[in-house]
């Protein structure tokens, strides 16, 4: 006696999908995760950003804490705000004269769709714990200064490389060590 299976489709599961992760995050839902620029602090979820990023989900992996406070040296708030919309939305509006420096950002925080991310890339960086809480490096400096009126051809060939995700990452290793602050919180700097 078998019975006749169907399959039932959500046509728009995946619009409602990203609809509702947005709606989560502009009113800081069920956020898990801290994000401190510039002074400044942009909430998220671990799930979001670790699912756009090997470079995040490395660091929650190695450091499974409730809520950390990620701080993220040399990221320009601006890039990083941008960064979220991106990885929310699956796309970012971003002013010519910043682009080049933007999509290093992204390359240095490995954002899928923006760079490559494969494994033929260097390990990830890692973290390690000390006093203050948990430090990872990500071994390139995300904040350098793009060339500050960078030519036609150059914007080209950076849309070019994110486009075709053929940009290169090299990674700096640190060890981790493994260490327990004994908050529920904890702080991880990046540079």
């Amino acid at each position: 006696m078998s019975s006749q299976r169907f399959c039932l489709r959500w046509n728009n599961h995946q619009t409602n999908m990203l609809s509702v992760f947005d709606q989560l995050l502009h009113a800081e839902t069920f956020t898990d995760v801290t994000l401190a620029i510039e002074g400044q602090y942009l909430k998220a979820h671990k799930m979001v950003l670790s699912a756009c990023s090997p470079y995040f989900q490395q660091i929650f992996v190695n450091h499974p804490e409730k809520h950390p406070i990620v701080i993220l040296k040399d990221v320009p708030f601006k890039d990083m705000k941008c960064l979220l919309d991106f990885m929310y939305r699956g796309e970012v509006s971003v002013d010519q004269d910043r682009l080049a420096a933007f999509l290093r950002v992204a390359e240095s925080l490995r954002i899928k769709g923006l760079t490559e991310v494969n494994d033929d890339k260097p390990p990830l960086p890692t973290a390690s714990l000390t006093s203050s809480g948990v430090t990872a490096t990500s071994g390139q400096n995300a904040g350098a200064t793009a060339p500050s009126t960078p030519t036609q051809q150059q914007l080209q060939q950076q849309l070019a490389a994110a486009a075709s995700r053929n940009t290169q990452l090299a990674s700096l290793q640190q060890q981790p060590k493994q260490k327990s602050n004994g908050g529920g919180q904890s702080m991880l700097l990046t540079n």
